[in-house]
């Protein structure tokens, strides 16, 4: 049987994927590379790309396909790639173009903006931006929850974590909540007992990006499929094919453009091992946001704060940088394993951090549910801080809700994933170590190979081919739950 629907359908999310690339690609150089100028005619030319994508897409003749090949002879991999390609095409087809349109060109408007308002503490004029962002999200909200029957936020937050609810992240959350809060405080009290030695700067950033990608090679980054470079925000982007990582530095602060490296490394090591055989295919993309952040929460906390990952990058660090009393191993173990609490997310220790997610998901929970206003962040931002981490971030935007990219462009519902992500990475890393009884002493000495092989097999390799309960379930024997994720953060800080 000749499945002629099915083949009509892998054309034409074949030629979906090549406009991808492309769109990936100039939004890599959009945040990287391009002059301040170029900034609307490229925000145009991608929102115009957009179009052309979702006009491909939502034609009534990929519907027919899609009815077709429901009762053609396909196999269990045709049978998930046709699964995936309905997700796509019934999720494209709820929007009008002209909010595909109008939602690319304000989230480039806001994006270009926020990077000089967001150094110059503007809230006014960022708020401005934002809040046409925040309009054209709800109308997309609106017409998702229409078809899905259910609340804005779920709809969007279904965008990026399939079939997770509020209230399924309200039942983790309130777990978290539960005993979160006394173990910070425990290590609190336990680390304000230890006296440690800060690293005594600068730190040249030619001599970071080297360290940086020393590490990247560690990992097993190919750079024959990828590259590392500067943003105002870390992020991981490009294609699997070609993926591209960036991150930021700071003279006076050693480690955190290199963690940032590692947690980037997480995702692009994922990307580049997708599976190649089905490239161009939905089945071949990565699995969910969650799942995503899973694997850069993997390298980064997991792995990268490790006592053995530590002792081995050490050496490095002396090499690059002399050596000095906070590089003695016991202090610069401790040192990479403090829990303060502090503004920013992305350099947040695994403990608080989930804080940071939660006061965001919060927040943006009741945004897009219109409970409240673009002009009722900054207050909500600060009382929850207070409330989380006893911080104070009044009139303070560019350290409170400033600081994220990701609202620019409308990606509310994404935030969440950064937990999840960690509650994965935690229950995978628990498994691994079961399956692999040499796994500590093997990082120890540098040899990754196994763990990356269990991640290969596991996770990297069956793209989006399962649910991502299906996969975690596969992987680890269970359902999520954040029994391993407190276990981990018991162990490594009490």
């Amino acid at each position: 049987m000749e499945n002629t629907c099915y083949q009509q359908l892998t054309r034409t999310f074949q030629r979906l994927s090549r406009f991808s690339h492309l769109s990936a690609i100039a939004g890599w150089d959009m945040l990287t590379m391009m002059p301040p100028a170029g900034s609307a005619a490229r925000g145009e030319a991608l929102a115009e790309l957009g179009v052309l994508q979702h006009q491909i897409l939502t034609d009534k003749q990929v519907g027919q396909w899609l009815q077709g090949a429901r009762s053609e002879d396909l196999n269990d991999l045709e049978q998930a790639n046709l699964r995936e390609m309905t997700r796509h095409y019934q999720q494209a087809s709820l929007l009008p173009e002209s909010l595909v349109e109008a939602k690319a060109l304000a989230g480039s408007r806001c994006e270009h903006a926020w990077r000089t308002q967001h150094p110059a503490n503007d809230w006014a004029g960022f708020s401005a931006n934002l809040k046409e962002v925040v309009k054209l999200s709800r109308e997309e909200a609106q017409l998702r929850a229409a078809a899905k029957g259910c609340s804005p936020y779920d709809a969007l937050l279904d965008v990026f974590e399939p079939d997770m609810t509020s209230a399924r992240l309200d039942t983790l959350f309130a777990d978290l909540k539960s005993w979160l809060p006394d173990l910070l405080q425990r290590v609190a009290d336990k680390q304000s007992r230890e006296t440690l030695v800060d690293p005594v700067g600068p730190f040249p950033v030619a001599t970071q990006r080297e360290l940086g990608l020393e590490a990247m090679k560690m990992l097993g980054f190919d750079f024959n499929g990828g590259r590392l470079d500067i943003s105002a925000h870390p992020f991981c982007g490009g294609v699997p094919e070609d993926v591209r990582i960036t991150t930021r530095y700071d003279e006076k602060d050693l480690l955190s453009a290199l963690f940032g490296v590692v947690h980037e490394t997480g995702h692009a090591r994922y990307e580049q091992n997708l599976p190649r055989q089905w490239s161009g295919q939905p089945v071949a993309l990565a699995r969910s946001t969650a799942i995503h952040e899973s694997q850069s929460l993997f390298f980064e906390m997991q792995l990268g704060r490790s006592e053995a990952f530590l002792r081995r990058l050490l050496p490095s660090i002396v090499q690059r940088f002399g050596a000095q009393p906070a590089f003695e191993e016991a202090n610069f173990i401790a040192w990479n394993q403090r829990v303060k609490p502090g503004y920013i997310r992305v350099e947040a220790d695994e403990v608080s951090y989930p804080a940071h997610v939660i006061l965001r998901y919060e927040i943006e929970q009741a945004l897009i549910n219109g409970e409240i206003e673009v002009e009722d962040i900054p207050a909500l931002w600060n009382e929850k801080m207070q409330a989380w981490l006893g911080l104070s971030t009044e009139g303070d935007y560019r350290n409170g809700c400033m600081q994220d990219i990701h609202w620019t462009d409308g990606g509310f519902g994404y935030f969440p994933s950064y937990t999840l992500g960690a509650m994965y990475a935690a229950q995978l890393f628990h498994a691994a170590r079961t399956a692999l009884p040499g796994l500590e002493s093997a990082i120890a000495q540098g040899d990754f190979s196994a763990l990356f092989d269990w991640l290969r097999q596991n996770i990297w390799q069956h793209g989006s081919r399962f649910s991502t309960s299906q996969l975690i379930e596969n992987a680890t024997g269970e359902a999520l739950n954040s029994r391993y994720f407190r276990q981990h953060l018991t162990a490594r800080y009490l």
